[in-house]
């Protein structure tokens, strides 16, 4: 994968000041290639407000959009202690087995809060060719990708539990493991859980 990262002014200077530190190389564009065992997608924010019904909305969001980041075209800024940063990434080759991190849970100063964003994803032919750079395209013949386990979030962050998704091979039927209990599960009832990760 390669890492594309632009340091950037503190957005209080003045306009001018900006200008002179953009020319610095230390805030130039660098690019970095790393090798990854999973890829981290991050979910849109969750509405704060309920609706007229005063339910709360429970958001979806396409695989598709959020896998955008891998595009090589995205920015997205990250921010630390100290300095923000742009950050795009681009992948150059693709495993054979891929992990999806789906990042629900962010951490602030007083406590963990659990992001319910549901994530619309297909359990087949999932292709990630276009998130691929165009001079790599060529040498990947197979892009595609089926599900073959799904962990699954649910409850709070701090008491909740675990299940899992999992394809049995042989049968081409579908399994949800929860501590002990083994039970059939339809494919259309997976795409309706809080995935956490997903092979």
């Amino acid at each position: 994968m390669r890492i594309f990262t632009k340091k950037l002014p503190h957005p209080d200077l003045p306009a001018e000041e900006k200008a002179q530190l953009l020319q610095n190389s230390e805030y130039q564009e660098r690019m970095v290639e790393s090798t990854f065992l999973y890829l981290t997608l991050d979910l849109p924010t969750a509405p704060l407000y309920k609706d007229e019904k005063e339910q709360l909305i429970i958001p979806q969001v396409p695989l598709f959009s959020i896998l955008a980041k891998f595009n090589g075209s995205t920015e997205k800024e990250y921010k630390t202690y100290k300095e923000n940063f742009l950050k795009r990434f681009q992948l150059t080759r693709l495993p054979p087995y891929l992990i999806f991190c789906i990042k629900r849970f962010t951490k602030n100063n007083f406590f963990v809060e659990k992001n319910p964003t549901i994530v619309n994803f297909p359990i087949t032919n999932v292709d990630l060719r276009e998130y691929l750079s165009e001079e790599v395209q060529a040498a990947h013949s197979h892009t595609t990708y089926d599900l073959i386990a799904n962990i699954v979030h649910d409850g709070k962050p701090s008491e909740g539990s675990y299940r899992i998704h999992v394809l049995h091979h042989g049968t081409g039927k579908w399994y949800e493991l929860q501590d002990l209990q083994v039970t059939d599960i339809l494919p259309q009832m997976i795409t309706l859980s809080e995935a956490y990760i997903q092979v």
